[in-house]
């Protein structure tokens, strides 16, 4: 869970690096329309831990407990391996405290060869700190916001000075604004969460941009 090599569907994305843990957020189709990918892994090893399971103490507490993992700093300051790295896949940084994100983003600092890949729900916390260079921010936008908020999430990315991209995933819904080419990348992908239904293909033709990557799990419904 420290540093793992990952098959997550990100252009050029070699592993994901959780130095954090967690999220308050709570989405589930209930609140959000969809469930979070996180929270149910999370909740699967926490059970297969009560029921015996030999897995590590992180899932003694529930996934709405933030947690901070001093020790995985220094992993990745050691690795020669790391290409590009995805910081935060089991939580959103922006409910990590200060104190962490500057140690994290002090790593970043120290490894300008590597690629470190952000994620948030709410990008306004980009406007807190300096990133390195070497650091790529993003905004996860489903369809399913509301216009006004889905308008300023896309208009706060692309006004930072700082190489950004969209995840559009799980998509749905159709997405009223796209992004304007200031932001460098966006990815697009659908639920694939247990019971999810698939994305409709107006959602899919709503989403314009010159460099979109598709990711496996949409690219079956984008046809036709």
């Amino acid at each position: 869970m420290a540093l793992n090599k990952t098959s997550i569907d990100w252009p050029g994305l070699t592993h994901t690096w959780n130095p954090g843990y967690g999220c308050l957020r709570n989405c589930t189709k209930e609140t959000r329309g969809f469930d979070c990918y996180a929270k149910a892994l999370h909740n699967m090893r926490m059970d297969a831990k009560k029921r015996g399971a030999r897995l590590p103490a992180i899932y003694d507490k529930p996934f709405n407990m933030m947690q901070f993992f001093p020790n995985r700093l220094k992993i990745v300051k050691k690795s020669r391996v790391v290409k590009k790295v995805f910081v935060g896949s089991m939580t959103d940084i922006c409910y990590w405290k200060r104190e962490w994100t500057e140690k994290v983003l002090g790593v970043c600092k120290d490894r300008p060869e590597i690629t470190f890949m952000f994620l948030t729900k709410n990008p306004l916390l980009y406007q807190a700190y300096k990133w390195p260079e070497n650091c790529q921010l993003g905004v996860t936008i489903t369809g399913n916001e509301t216009i006004r908020a889905q308008w300023d999430s896309l208009a706060m990315i692309e006004a930072l000075p700082y190489y950004t991209f969209i995840s559009f995933e799980p998509l749905i819904g159709e997405i009223i604004y796209n992004p304007h080419e200031t932001v460098n990348l966006v990815i697009v992908g659908a639920d694939s969460t247990k019971g999810a239904k698939p994305p409709k293909k107006e959602w899919i033709k709503s989403i314009d941009h010159p460099n979109i990557h598709w990711k496996a799990n949409i690219k079956k419904y984008k046809q036709g």
